[in-house]
C-alpha cells in the first residue's frame, strides 16, 4: 500500500531539487532523472520525458525495486538503474541522476579510463563516511549503453566489491549519485560536479 502522503512530500523535494539542478545547465532538454525511496520495497521516480525544471507530484510514479510500475504512468527508461542502488543499500534513500556538462566531458576526454581517482582534496569529506583530505575516492567510469538492465547488472557486481562508491559516470551520458536523504544527495552532487571541474582544468594546465 503506498502512502500518499508521503509519496507526495518526496515528489515535492524531488521537484525542487529539479528545479535547481535545472537552473545549473545540469538536466537539459528533459535529461536526467530522480527517485527516492518509498519504502524498504519501493520507490518514486521520474515519469518519462518530463522536463526536469517543471516537475509536479504528478510526474513520478511508484515503482517496486524490481523497477515495475506499482502506480499508474510511465517510469523513466533508466528506472532499473535507481531500483538497482535502492536494493544493493538499504540506508540510501535519494538517486539523482544528470548531464552536468563537465562529467559528461571528462568522461569522454579519458576514453580508456575506467575510473576519476580523486585523491588529496579537502572536499571529498562532504562524502559520507570520508573525515580527512589524506584519501582517494574513486569514481567508475561505465560504457554507455541502451541496455539497462545489463549496465545494472554492471554497476552493481562493481558496488558489491566497492560499497563506500559515492557516485558513477556513464561515458558521454552523465553520472549518477546518491545518498541518506535528498539533501545529502545534492551535496554529494555539487561536490562531486566541483571536483570534476578540478580534474579538468588541471587537464587543460598539464597542456
Amino acid at each position: 500500500m503506498i502512502d500518499s502522503k508521503y509519496f507526495y512530500q518526496q515528489a515535492i523535494a524531488l521537484a525542487a531539487a529539479g528545479e535547481d539542478l535545472y537552473q545549473r545547465g545540469w538536466v537539459p532538454a528533459t535529461s536526467g532523472n530522480f527517485s527516492a525511496r518509498l519504502d524498504a520495497s519501493s520507490a518514486i521516480v521520474t515519469a518519462s520525458g518530463k522536463h526536469k525544471g517543471r516537475l509536479s507530484p504528478t510526474d513520478f510514479i511508484a515503482v517496486d525495486l524490481q523497477a515495475n510500475p506499482i502506480s499508474e504512468g510511465k517510469p523513466s527508461a533508466e528506472t532499473e538503474l535507481h531500483t538497482q542502488l535502492y536494493a544493493r543499500f538499504p540506508e540510501i534513500a535519494a538517486v539523482l541522476h544528470c548531464h552536468s556538462p563537465k562529467v559528461t566531458v571528462i568522461s569522454k576526454a579519458k576514453p580508456n579510463t575506467k575510473a576519476i581517482h580523486l585523491e588529496d582534496y579537502e572536499l571529498l569529506k562532504a562524502f559520507d563516511g570520508v573525515d580527512t583530505h589524506a584519501t582517494r575516492v574513486d569514481i567508475p567510469i561505465f560504457d554507455n549503453t541502451q541496455d539497462i538492465s545489463a549496465l545494472a547488472a554492471e554497476v552493481d557486481t562493481y558496488l558489491a566489491l566497492h560499497p563506500t562508491c559515492p557516485a558513477y559516470l556513464i561515458r558521454g551520458h552523465g553520472v549518477y549519485c546518491w545518498g541518506k536523504d535528498i539533501d545529502s544527495c545534492m551535496r554529494n552532487l555539487e561536490a562531486l560536479d566541483f571536483l570534476i571541474e578540478c580534474e579538468l582544468e588541471l587537464m587543460r594546465l598539464a597542456h
